[in-house]
């Protein structure tokens, strides 16, 4: 991390340089690199490796239950058939307290992690993240937003995280309605940075899974009206269309971080 625009986002004289990554998804080693050569980081969220959909034997799932068992849920998902997905991991579940199993995984991968951040770094939550258990690891050089804006080098970026709700009930999916609202409390900004993307088929729709992931419309409507320089976002992590442009707003997936490892830049 180079020297660059102070706490408060005052220009130095001279181009600023942002990296931004999303789904981070376990990938400790690449994150504590991704910020290098940059004045600030930002982190569009999903930092819990819950299940790797490319590597079955990465995650807290398989750690837990095996591999054979993360190729039969993963094949389930992939094919929709959420409800025989729910049951069969009910039965793995059967016996055990799931909720403390789960945060004791994320507590670890959450102290590796922001151990791994940058100075600075602006984050927001993504869909398969606590939110509850950011405060304990964001430290003093970590700026969390989630409905809120801060400026980086005279420019304005507005965050909001979480994912919307789903058959896949991540831990941080809201309705749309509160999603709606924070979109609206951010206002007009010059980057405006999401977990999900606006809904739009070519940005939602996953080549991998064969699936389309939730787009926020609220989102859409915001990047319209207010028309930002751009919108950032990640959760698609194989998208059909990695950016395109509505209105002047240049819209751009910044994930999958946890397969190349590399950050997205912003300079001006």
């Amino acid at each position: 991390m180079r020297a660059g625009p102070n706490s408060q986002g005052a220009p130095t004289g001279r181009r600023t340089r942002v990296h931004v990554v999303s789904d981070v998804h376990g990938n400790t080693e690449a994150l504590a690199r991704a910020g290098d050569g940059a004045d600030a980081l930002v982190c569009l969220g999903d930092l819990v490796l819950f299940l790797d959909y490319a590597d079955h034997s990465r995650g807290i799932f398989p750690d837990l239950f095996g591999v054979e068992n993360a190729d039969r849920i993963v094949a389930l998902r992939t094919e929709r058939r959420f409800e025989e997905a729910r049951d069969f991991g009910r039965g793995l579940w059967a016996g055990m307290d799931r909720n403390a199993a789960i945060v004791s995984a994320v507590r670890k991968q959450y102290a590796e992690m922001f151990a791994a951040l940058p100075t600075p770094t602006y984050a927001t939550y993504g869909n398969v993240d606590i939110p509850g258990l950011w405060p304990e690891y964001a430290g003093p050089g970590t700026t969390v937003l989630d409905g809120d804006r801060v400026e980086i080098g005279g420019r304005v970026f507005g965050f909001v995280g979480g994912g919307l709700r789903t058959p896949m009930r991540t831990p941080y999916e809201i309705s749309d309605e509160e999603y709606a609202a924070k979109i609206e409390a951010v206002g007009p900004v010059d980057v405006l940075c999401t977990h999900i993307p606006p809904e739009v088929p070519e940005l939602t729709y996953d080549t991998v899974a064969r699936r389309f992931e939730r787009g926020s419309r609220a989102l859409l409507d915001a990047i319209r009206r207010t028309r930002p320089r751009y919108s950032l976002f990640g959760h698609v992590h194989q998208p059909l269309a990695r950016r395109m442009r509505i209105g002047p707003t240049e819209c751009v997936n910044v994930g999958h971080f946890a397969s190349t490892g590399r950050p997205w830049a912003l300079e001006w």
